[in-house]
């Protein structure tokens, strides 16, 4: 696990972006096209428009997943996840080859479709972030760490719900939908390379059980202390409660944990 902690969230999403492209671009070298999964999010807006901002990067041999997305809600939502990522990745990229879930459509037939497609693939990078109640995608605690469905249908807790409305995402809470279609804990796993962006000190009690707690399905994103090629970017406020954090001066500290 490498952590690397910087004085502000827009020094952080502009160093995760230099890091994800030249992960992209090493992989380009040796590899004919490669497999990309993207989260959503906020936290993500920063890092994803300075790396689509990359003019290095031949994006027409991407191939794009996303992680999550509400049932209930189309793609012109304006809380779509398949919106956002529409937005602010596939059309600045013009990425061509892509897989977008619908949430208008029956949740099965959007979950069989791209189980298939994602299962003859393996994932080369994936970009994540952390929720505040420690969800790693959808996957709300208490995170279901044994399903091999590449994707599933999942519960949306009270906490997650209340995050989507204080992000401005949705006016109330009677209006975010319950339940969603996520990437599943093993399904992103079994990614070569995580990058994880998490900025904000609402995010630093999650942070802090995922990070310095045992790997508990209550704490859903510290699974990801299992991965073997784990990057995660933090700000001064989500690192500020680690224990072993050092004052952030944009620098990388490398630890070893395997709890």
């Amino acid at each position: 696990m490498r952590i690397k902690v910087f004085s502000n969230p827009l020094q952080m999403a502009q160093e995760a972006a230099s890091l994800a492209a030249s992960s992209v671009r090493s992989r380009l070298a040796v590899q004919r096209a490669i497999v990309l999964v993207a989260a959503t999010g906020t936290s993500q807006i920063d890092f994803l428009q300075n790396l689509t901002c990359d003019r290095s990067i031949d994006w027409s041999r991407v191939e794009l997943f996303h992680l999550d997305e509400y049932i209930g809600l189309g793609i012109e939502h304006p809380a779509s996840f398949a919106r956002y990522i529409r937005d602010r990745l596939i059309h600045p990229t013009r990425i061509s080859n892509y897989h977008l879930l619908d949430g208008a459509r029956d949740p099965r037939e959007v979950i069989d479709k791209v189980n298939t497609e994602i299962s003859s693939r393996v994932v080369d990078i994936a970009f994540v972030g952390i929720g505040e109640n420690g969800h790693l995608a959808f996957n709300d605690p208490p995170a279901d760490f044994e399903a091999e469905d590449p994707y599933l249908v999942v519960e949306l807790d009270a906490c997650c719900r209340r995050q989507q409305v204080n992000e401005g995402w949705f006016a109330t809470l009677d209006e975010v939908p319950q339940q969603a279609i996520s990437m599943s804990v093993k399904q992103i796993l079994k990614s070569r390379e995580i990058i994880a962006i998490v900025p904000d000190k609402r995010k630093s009690t999650a942070v802090k059980h995922s990070i310095e707690g045992p790997i508990v399905p209550s704490v859903p994103a510290s699974i990801l202390q299992r991965h073997a090629n784990l990057t995660i970017f933090l700000d001064k406020d989500s690192a500020s409660l680690l224990k072993r954090m050092p004052e952030p001066s944009d620098h990388s500290v490398d630890t070893q944990d395997s709890s």
